[in-house]
């Protein structure tokens, strides 16, 4: 470890070490597998993707007491590396955040800090949930020691409860069935659930809505959307393990899929669609409601739909959760002062509704 990019802090007796160290560190495998079940899958293999997709060259802020690794934070330079800005590398989809072991004291939170002060102006963390547990660890004791926050509320995510008394109702099972009987008479139907097949589900979205309507850019599998990162990710054994998809075929040809994070009870739905030739049919309804039925089976209490097409959502049983932020990070000093003054203006390049966080 450099010393000149240590920073000590005492703590009941224990030290904290903060340093940074180039390209992404194994200690973030280390802190994944303590942090909150909601953020195991933030490994070092899912920001490796990120670097493979989208590029940049990483560091790590590596927090550290004599009990281990307890905070690891992977940075890219944002524009011109004089300017002093970074941000998370990742997909943006569910999140963009760093693992935090469950229990990591405050001065720890210090110690990243300060390293992080010695190595950018700003960083940018999100777009996240209010109650990330990253966010809300580091927070408090960025304001408590002079960094300006900025925020701005980019839209608010649908979370589905599963485990709720009387979901699926039982009407709207008997509705699916018969909506089955009537896709059955386009070919034979196969339901299927295992590892991802990129290229299989990239086949069904350039055939769906995303492809005729957009320029495809943010479809997830494609080669002109985000393909690139779920092929890299699923290369880690430990994500791949919690990727899971449910595909719908007829005579042999998928039509309609539904890709999952799964960590522990939480379920974070990452993409879902279909095959217009058969749509009048609903196949992706109908395959969704198949996958969360055997989800909850399988322990999955909670579903994060995230944000968008609320419509369907709601229909199924989502309500609104908590509001989806972009958040900067400016250091103590002139930097803060000026980001005080360009405060209104982020907020105002987001989403208006969400109010204050």
């Amino acid at each position: 470890m450099d010393p000149r990019l240590r920073g000590d802090d005492a703590w009941g007796g224990k030290a904290v070490r903060a340093a940074a160290m180039p390209g992404l560190a194994d200690a973030l495998d280390a802190v994944a597998e303590r942090a909150p079940e909601s953020h195991r899958f933030l490994r070092r293999g899912w920001y490796a993707a990120a670097l493979q997709a989208y590029g940049g060259t990483a560091r790590t802020l590596v927090v550290e007491t004599e009990a281990g690794p307890v905070a690891a934070l992977p940075l890219v330079a944002k524009g011109p590396r004089w300017l002093g800005l970074a941000e998370i590398p990742g997909c943006y989809w569910p999140f963009r955040s760093f693992p935090v072991a469950e229990g990591a004291p405050p001065p720890a939170a210090d110690g990243l800090l300060g390293a992080l002060a010695r190595q950018v102006r700003a960083l940018r963390i999100g777009p996240v949930c209010d109650g990330d547990p990253a966010l809300d660890w580091l927070k408090p004791r960025a304001l408590a020691t002079g960094w300006t926050l900025l925020d701005r509320h980019v839209a608010d995510s649908f979370l589905l409860d599963i485990a709720a008394e009387g979901w699926p109702r039982g009407s709207t099972l008997r509705k699916n069935r018969h909506l089955e009987k009537h896709l059955a008479g386009t070919g034979a139907l196969t339901w299927e659930w295992g590892p991802p097949d990129i290229d299989g589900l990239a086949d069904v979205e350039r055939r769906s809505w995303i492809a005729a309507r957009t320029d495809g850019r943010d479809a997830k599998f494609t080669a002109d959307g985000h393909g690139a990162f779920w092929q890299a990710a699923v290369r880690d054994p430990m994500l791949a393990a919690m990727f899971s998809a449910a595909v719908l075929r007829i005579d042999g040809r998928p039509m309609a899929f539904s890709f999952d994070l799964v960590t522990g009870t939480r379920c974070y739905a990452i993409a879902n669609s279909y095959d217009p030739a058969v749509a009048k049919h609903s196949p992706g309804k109908l395959l969704q409601y198949r996958n969360l039925v055997r989800a909850q089976e399988r322990g999955v209490t909670l579903v994060d739909w995230g944000a968008g097409d609320s419509g369907y959502k709601q229909t199924m049983g989502a309500t609104k959760g908590p509001a989806i932020r972009d958040w900067i990070f400016v250091r103590p000093g002139v930097e803060a002062l000026a980001a005080r003054l360009l405060r209104g203006r982020w907020r105002r390049s987001g989403q208006a509704a969400g109010g204050q966080p």
